[in-house]
């Protein structure tokens, strides 16, 4: 990871020792004062850091620093700090105009210029020249390969990537990554002062999307494979991403708020990266929408409309006037849990071993099979649909229609299910139902990083719920709903579909083989050399 015995010798000299550099940081230049600039500075500053503040534009520092100045008054305002600590903070703000304005006793500097390869490395190329032998330099690119940065440099041990999300001081994670030939104590000494400034540093890999960027590949490339297939809408992804699977925003609407020009080139980016994974393949549906200009929010529309900036979401479907008819489930387990509900609303719901003449049929959609395939097996075709009964019913029930339903039994299972007061979301058949196809996508990707120790579990499922805002990290989230239910999710897709994008994870299939969990490393060669 880097040189051994490199270190800051300015600590050295002065009898301290290396580990010891975030404790004794004190001033920080932030370079570029754009919005990831502003909230690194107001980070910093709160965190009790001298916050020098520099940018080609000299005008855009006093500014930046106007900005933060009045972000600690606002949030004094609120309570959120005291006034004195506000006052002090803003304190700590030294506009200095020019990048290389003379550096005196700087520990660190962070650069968040615009996203560049050559803008970078010539601004680092120019850093080294002027700054302390122990400041330590650090990029915030979001993309672009730290070790090419660094490469710029005589020296590229004293490079590292420091990468915050937007907004900063809101956003808890910081991915600490280091290049090539990043000195080995640098990303430990960065990883200790984000911990200083309230925020959780984790260690990512200098590949593709380094970590958060890389583990988002599964939701939303999922979701777009889908869309393609034409199994749902937009609308019906993002409503099953949300009530059935817990999360904050549904992939869709996370590409409206991103904007396609910028999910797009990432997704194709990661996917070249990676040599053409099959896994992180992007859709010519992201492709499509870039050209148009259907960008999302910023345009007024993308996968939504937007009207003064409020999405547009369609209206859940009522229920359609028709006569309930008897309902049969193939499952018992479903009888019990679904079939409760629906007795409870007042349908009639069979209990025999063979449905009635008049009965609509509900079958497992979840990962059995296709709904039209358990209609090959002697089912009628023309009532019966489908449920996903993967993650219960509590929230959200999913109906899945095969082409050969008569549209009046569809009718009757739509308002039969609504009965129940859950809100009901129809889709097309497909070999596995949409929310597990999208966790075993997450679930997946997340074992890929695992599998080439690219991250450890730990991190991997850390950096996933602070930077996503997932309830759980992948690997967590596989142990909780059983690791051995993901792999047949996956296994059922890529029987189905030949495609090597379902292709299990080698981290998944062996530790279900051993009964291991996904989050736990187990022994490696090393445990044996130690």
């Amino acid at each position: 990871m880097g040189e051994p015995g490199h270190g800051p010798e300015g600590w050295a000299s002065a009898g301290g020792d290396v580990e010891q550099w975030a404790g004794r940081a004190t001033t920080i230049r932030v370079i570029g004062t754009g919005a990831m600039g502003r909230g690194i500075a107001q980070l910093a500053a709160a965190g009790g850091l001298t916050v020098e503040l520099a940018d080609i534009r000299t005008r855009a520092v006093m500014e930046a620093a106007e900005y933060v100045g009045a972000m600690f008054d606002r949030l004094a305002a609120k309570g959120r700090m005291t006034a004195a600590d506000a006052e002090a903070a803003k304190g700590r703000l030294r506009p200095v105009g020019e990048p290389l304005t003379p550096f005196q006793d700087c520990d660190l500097v962070v650069e968040a210029v615009r996203e560049d390869m050559e803008t970078k490395r010539e601004l680092f190329r120019s850093l080294e020249k002027v700054c302390p032998e122990h400041t330590v330099l650090a990029t915030n690119t979001s993309s672009l390969p730290v070790t090419a940065i660094a490469a710029a440099l005589e020296d590229p041990s004293r490079v590292a990537g420091l990468h915050f999300f937007n907004p900063v001081p809101l956003m808890k994670l910081v991915e600490v990554i280091p290049g090539a030939r990043t000195a080995e104590w640098i990303p430990d000494a960065l990883a200790d002062l984000v911990r200083r400034l309230g925020h959780t540093p984790v260690l990512a890999p200098d590949a593709p999307g380094f970590l958060v960027n890389h583990a988002g590949r599964g939701l939303v490339t999922e979701a777009l494979q889908i869309l393609s297939e034409g199994v749902a809408e937009p609308v019906d992804i993002d409503r099953i991403a949300r009530d059935v699977l817990g999360l904050k925003m549904g992939p869709c609407e996370l590409l409206d708020l991103t904007g396609m020009d910028v999910s797009h080139p990432v997704m194709e980016s990661i996917w070249t990266g990676f040599y053409t994974e099959p896994r992180f393949r992007p859709s010519r549906i992201g492709r499509a929408r870039l050209e148009a200009g259907l960008l999302g929010r910023k345009t007024g529309e993308g996968f939504y409309k937007y009207v003064d900036g409020e999405k547009q979401e369609p209206a859940e479907p009522g229920a359609p006037a028709t006569d309930l008819r008897p309902v049969w489930f193939q499952e018992p387990q479903h009888r019990e849990t679904l079939g409760m509900l629906l007795s409870e609303a007042g349908v009639d719901v069979e209990a025999g071993d063979e449905p009635s003449e008049e009965a609509v049929l509900l079958v497992d959609a979840a990962t059995d099979m296709s709904v039209a395939s358990q209609v090959g097996n002697g089912l009628p075709g023309e009532r019966t649909l489908g449920i996903d009964g993967f993650f219960g019913f509590f929230d959200r029930i999913t109906l899945t229609v095969q082409p050969a339903l008569a549209p009046e039994a569809g009718r009757a299972a739509l308002a039969a299910l609504l009965a129940t007061g859950r809100p009901v979301t129809v889709v097309r058949d497909a070999p596995v139902a949409v929310a597990p196809r999208l966790l075993a996508s997450i679930v997946n990707v997340g074992c890929g990083i695992a599998e080439q120790r690219l991250a450890s579990p730990a991190d991997i499922d850390t950096a996933v719920r602070l930077g996503l805002g997932y309830p759980r990290g992948p690997l967590e989230w596989g142990d909780h709903v059983g690791a051995e239910r993901v792999l047949e999710v996956l296994e059922q897709m890529h029987d189905a579909t030949g495609d090597p994008r379902y292709r299990p994870s080698g981290w998944l299939t062996e530790r279900v083989s051993l009964g291991l969990p996904l989050t736990e490393t187990g022994t490696a060669p090393s445990d044996l050399l130690s």
